[in-house]
Order: C-alpha cells, then sequence, then structure tokens
C-alpha cells in the first residue's frame, strides 16, 4: 500500500471517526457523568467494534451481509432495540454519580462503559454501510499482509484515538465540574439521540 493511498485511507477514517452521532453521545455521557477513564475505556471498545467492522469488510463478509437481507435486517432490529433502550435508561438518568471517599465515580463500572461502547459501534448498521460505501475501495489494494493489518488497524486507531482526545478535553479540570453542572441535560439530550437513531434505523428497513 503507497503512503498517498494510505493518506486517503487515513482521511476517510478521520472524518468517519469525527462525524457527529450516538457514539460521541456515549463517550461524552461516560466521561461527565462518571469518570474520565469510563469515557477513555467506552472509546477504545468503540474502536474495537470499529476494527471489527473493517476486518469483516476485508474479508468480504460485509458483502455478504448486504445481499442477505434478512441477516442484515435481524442485526439492524436488534441494533435499534439495544440503541433504544440505551435511550431509555438515559433519560431516565438523573446524569449523576455518587462518590466514594477518594473522589472515585460509583455507579457504572467500566466494564459497562466497555459494554455500551462496543456495541454502539457493532449494532450500528450505519457503519457497516459506511465502510461498504467508502472503505471497500482501499481493501483492493491491500495486496500484502502489512497491507491488511494497515488497513484494519487504521480505522481501529484512528477511532480509539479520536474519541479519547474527546474524553480527556471534556474531562479538563476547567470543563468537566461545568459540564457535571449539566450532568442531567447531557443524559437526556443523549437519550433522545439514540433513541431518534433507533426509530431512524427501524424507518429505514420499512
Amino acid at each position: 500500500m503507497g503512503l498517498s493511498v494510505w493518506f486517503g485511507l487515513l482521511a476517510v477514517c478521520c472524518l468517519g471517526a469525527m462525524s457527529p452521532g450516538p457514539s460521541l453521545a456515549m463517550v461524552v455521557k461516560y466521561t461527565v457523568t462518571q469518570s474520565r477513564l469510563h469515557g477513555v475505556v467506552c472509546a477504545w471498545a468503540h474502536s474495537i467494534g470499529i476494527g471489527v467492522y473493517a476486518l469483516i469488510t476485508l474479508l468480504g463478509l460485509a458483502v455478504v451481509l448486504k445481499n442477505s437481507p434478512l441477516l442484515f435486517n435481524s442485526i439492524a432490529v436488534l441494533g435499534a432495540l439495544y440503541l433504544a433502550w440505551l435511550g431509555f435508561n438515559a433519560l431516565r438518568s438523573n446524569g449523576t454519580s455518587q462518590l466514594n471517599v477518594d473522589g472515585e465515580a460509583q455507579g457504572a463500572s467500566l466494564w459497562q462503559a466497555a459494554r455500551d461502547g462496543i456495541a454502539i459501534s457493532l449494532f450500528n448498521p450505519k457503519i457497516l454501510l459506511f465502510f461498504l460505501a467508502l472503505f471497500s475501495q482501499f481493501v483492493a489494494v491491500a495486496d500484502s499482509l502489512s497491507g491488511k493489518t494497515i488497513i484494519v488497524l487504521t480505522p481501529l486507531v484512528v477511532d480509539g484515538l479520536w474519541y479519547t482526545l474527546i474524553a480527556l478535553i471534556l474531562s479538563h479540570g476547567a470543563i468537566l465540574p461545568k459540564l457535571q453542572a449539566k450532568s442531567a441535560l447531557i443524559d437526556k439530550l443523549s437519550g433522545i439521540v439514540l433513541i431518534l437513531l433507533a426509530i431512524r434505523v427501524i424507518a429505514g428497513l420499512l
């Protein structure tokens, strides 16, 4: 894979990662209502899901999924239900977390942050379509093991670094207290975003 091709891949991955959506809402939610570490764990778990889609596209399985309407629609419906469930939970949340004697957030565990991070990428059919439309063109030039490794690792690392940056910025001492004061509103907005996406996914299948 030539350097110019990789820069093209990098640009596509950056645009995909920076596009606002439910993934951003989830990282913001865990960073503000729990801790910086929760946000970072959610970010890298999300990136693992992105890496899985990159691998699926590389292996040609994404085309198989797209050409199998029953399987694709089943995944999309499961994803929409999961997004809706996350959204309703966010709407019910008061946006605050309990603090222990060391000042660390209690409530959601790191495992929950990781679970929601990877799930929101794996159960979002828009990500699969993104890889099919834009990412698959780079698969053709991955004619070696190193090229294929780069194809998978580039979107994974870009996604993880971008959302880690978001978590680090939002958890800065000058910013976090202000956001935490509005954590209930942030939870509500996150819930609305997730529910709207779930509705959009279901509507797209009708």
